[in-house]
């Protein structure tokens, strides 16, 4: 047989390891929690899916070494690789399916998520080795070595996921910080930016607040003033929660583990409706859209709010900031009808 057909019969093994890989990543993307209320041992659950992704990165290295150069495998062992790998990756995905629903959803998504980027990052490392003909391979490609890296650093970051479901939920709540805060800071800049136009002369880009022959007039400014209030809100909001979680979390109750989830889920509702908000305080005004969007904002604050007081998360300290949040974001509603209807009259 010839050095090509044997190269070619190599192949084999791998694109049916490919096609595995492919339906295992889709079906984890894709399946329902488990729903088994059962007697589960977190911490036991850790260790052995932080080596069960150890041996997926092996697998992967041991895979990517084996062709990145001729000599190549042979079919006999090229599909002892195969089964190896498919054998690390179908360990990884069944441990993530034992985690179930009880622990916490967005523990159980953050699990999902490293489990699909280690499953396409195998994926690709499979598409790599296949993207070539093997007997034109004399070193190892660019791509492959990108790929194999990718696998690496998927798996490397199971060790960094947060362990419990109110430490997953903290995740949540930190990366909302930031997109609301930006949010915030884009809109001040460009309030700023239109008092002195002199610094716009040299600024090519095409940001809506950098238009020169569109300006905010003296009304929409005062309108700006309670939007950004609710903006202000929102932030203060989910650094209020962010702090009520780590002292008062508590995710050894069923319950509570189920409110800490509602809470994530809620709070990643805020920023998106903070976005709408800005972007439409930029000129031309349109008041229909603040009004639209301000009472969305602030119906959406009043909702998250209800939730933190009702939840095991709030105490007495906590009430107090609840209820004045509350009040604010009130207020701001309020005066921001208030100028937009006086502007309608």
């Amino acid at each position: 047989m010839s050095a090509g057909s044997c190269e070619e019969n190599v192949s084999i093994p791998l694109r049916n390891l490919l096609n595995s890989v492919q339906c295992i990543r889709d079906r984890v993307r894709d399946e329902e929690p488990n729903q088994s209320d059962g007697e589960f041992n977190l911490p036991n659950f850790w260790d052995t899916l932080n080596q069960a992704a150890k041996a997926v990165s092996q697998e992967a290295t041991k895979l990517s070494v084996a062709f990145s150069k001729s000599p190549f495998p042979s079919l006999q062992n090229g599909e002892k690789l195969a089964e190896s790998t498919l054998n690390s990756v179908l360990t990884l995905s069944t441990m993530y399916y034992w985690l179930p629903k009880s622990q916490g959803l967005i523990l159980r998504g953050q699990v999902k998520d490293a489990t699909v980027a280690v499953l396409q990052g195998v994926t690709q490392l499979l598409e790599a080795i296949l993207s070539s003909p093997l007997q034109s391979l004399n070193s190892v490609s660019q791509e492959q070595l990108t790929s194999t890296g990718g696998v690496w650093a998927a798996c490397d970051h199971f060790v960094h996921l947060p362990r419990d479901n109110k430490a997953a939920v903290l995740v949540v709540l930190s990366s909302q910080v930031g997109v609301v805060k930006d949010a915030i800071d884009e809109i001040q800049q460009a309030l700023s930016d239109a008092e002195n136009p002199s610094n716009d002369e040299f600024d090519d880009d095409n940001d809506p607040g950098d238009d020169q022959d569109v300006h905010w007039s003296a009304r929409d400014r005062l309108v700006i003033g309670p939007c950004q209030g609710l903006m202000k809100a929102s932030a203060a909001c989910i650094r209020k929660l962010t702090s009520a979680v780590k002292t008062n979390g508590d995710f050894s109750d069923g319950q509570n583990v189920a409110q800490l989830d509602q809470l994530a889920h809620v709070s990643k509702e805020i920023s998106p409706c903070v976005d709408e908000l800005a972007l439409c305080l930029y000129p031309p005004m349109e008041y229909s859209d603040v009004e639209s969007n301000a009472f969305e904002l602030a119906a959406l604050l009043k909702n998250v709010l209800g939730l933190i007081r009702s939840s095991h998360v709030c105490g007495e300290s906590e009430l107090t900031w609840v209820q004045f949040l509350d009040g604010a974001v009130d207020h701001n509603l309020q005066k921001a009808r208030d100028l937009i209807q006086q502007d309608s009259l």
